[in-house]
């Protein structure tokens, strides 16, 4: 098996506001975009071909893609009407013929050794089909697998309590043959209105003939913003020291840290790994930069800054006296002096975000802000956790953010001033 296909073409509309202008494929994981850590994988796997079907912001995706120099061949389809999984994964039925391929969902990532595992047990065991598998602890949210024997006997969409059969989640990875192309060109539309792979693959599952692979290690759906802060923490564990930028006198560097080439770490900085630091950038003096964080490309980090478990996208830029903690912070931003995310409720509750306009619970007791493109934020600006500034946003001088703040909109503090005589000799 030399043939990938990755489909990449969802609007990437639960991970706004990061994915406004660029889809989320792209979107930076330990110092690299989402979709690269996945063709890594497929390359070392011994993929000689990846075919990627993309629709979203496809220019920007592409062109990411070719920039970079790779191993294996590397072409593009792009799906312009987005009519669900099963139609975007029909495209790749001539890139496929009659081979078999790895097929998978651009916004999942694993751990190591997936891919080769896949291979091995499709090519020995001969299915039509082999769907990944990963237990987990509380699997409502996804399709679940129900599996005997090897062997796929159940694919159930967001299950209903009495239809949990298994804890066992369909993790959008597969080895595909030849029967999936007629499984797709009898796929009807579901109740949303789109034509969906797992219901081609459940097509498959009647026939008796789809396996189930558990996976070995990992495994992330990138669905929403912070599910971006628990992909970096695993593959920064996975780091070793690397230091090609220039580190001060008085600068200390702490365990498994990189730091890329024309980087200035500045006299007082104390980083702790890991954590990933890209070219261009100036940190300190005098910052702390704690473990699980990635800074972008030509980030500056100010006097007396604390970053901790973050990721802060390329240009942008932190002041002096401010606290980034369990936060995103997109591109080519800005934060005032003394600008604080908060990261925890006082109740010690689970933090709660806007998705798709819902209030959301992340499920995490720390989580700060997520913080969109070109955004602005006064000095002494206060954010609440798990507040949404959209792109283009600003805050004025001294503003306590308690809401999320729409796109282009600026907010101002509303407070009254009294002007008195001082008493004076």
């Amino acid at each position: 098996m030399n043939k990938a296909v990755i489909l990449a073409a969802g609007d990437s509309t639960r991970m706004l506001p990061l994915s406004a202008n660029q889809p989320k494929h792209l979107l930076p994981i330990a110092g690299k975009p989402l979709i690269f850590h996945t063709m890594e994988a497929l390359e070392k796997a011994g993929i000689k071909e990846t075919l990627v079907v993309y629709g979203y912001h496809a220019d920007k995706l592409r062109e990411a893609v070719e920039t970079r120099s790779w191993k294996m061949k590397i072409s593009f389809v792009d799906q312009k009407e987005r009519k669900g999984t099963a139609h975007a994964a029909g495209y790749a039925k001539k890139f496929v013929g009659k081979s078999n391929a790895i097929l998978m969902y651009g916004d999942v990532m694993v751990g190591p050794n997936t891919f080769e595992g896949l291979i091995e047990l499709h090519k020995k065991k001969g299915y039509d089909l082999t769907l990944s598998v990963k237990a987990i602890e509380n699997p409502s949210a996804y399709g679940i697998v129900k599996v005997q024997r090897g062997k796929a006997k159940t694919l159930i969409e967001k299950p209903t309590p009495d239809q949990m059969v298994s804890n066992l989640v369909n993790a959008g990875i597969y080895a595909i043959s030849n029967p999936l192309w007629e499984a797709i060109e009898n796929t009807e539309l579901s109740a949303r209105g789109e034509y969906e792979i797992t219901d081609s693959i459940s097509m498959l599952i009647v026939k008796g003939n789809v396996g189930a692979y558990s996976l070995p290690s990992w495994w992330l759906d990138i669905g929403k913003p912070w599910d971006l802060l628990d992909a970096n923490k695993l593959h920064l564990e996975q780091i070793e020291k690397r230091v090609d930028g220039t580190v001060e006198s008085g600068a200390v560097v702490k365990g498994n840290v990189i730091i890329e080439e024309s980087t200035i770490v500045k006299s007082g900085a104390y980083i702790e790994g890991p954590v990933f630091i890209d070219g261009g950038s100036v940190i300190g003096p005098n910052c702390y930069i704690r473990p699980y964080t990635s800074l972008g490309k030509r980030v500056k980090i100010g006097n007396a800054v604390e970053i901790k478990n973050s990721i802060i996208m390329d240009d942008t830029n932190v002041g002096h006296l401010s606290y980034v903690g369990d936060s995103i912070i997109g591109q080519r931003s800005n934060f005032g002096a003394g600008t604080i995310t908060a990261n925890l409720r006082h109740d010690n509750h689970s933090i709660f975000v806007s998705v798709r306009n819902e209030r959301t619970n992340s499920g995490r007791r720390k989580l700060g802000a997520i913080i969109g493109d070109d955004v602005k934020t006064g000095i002494g600006t206060s954010i609440s956790p798990g507040i949404v500034l959209h792109q283009g946003s600003q805050t004025g001088v001294g503003v306590i953010v308690k809401q999320d703040i729409a796109p282009y909109k600026l907010v101002i503090a509303n407070q009254g001033q009294s002007v008195m005589d001082v008493e004076h000799r």
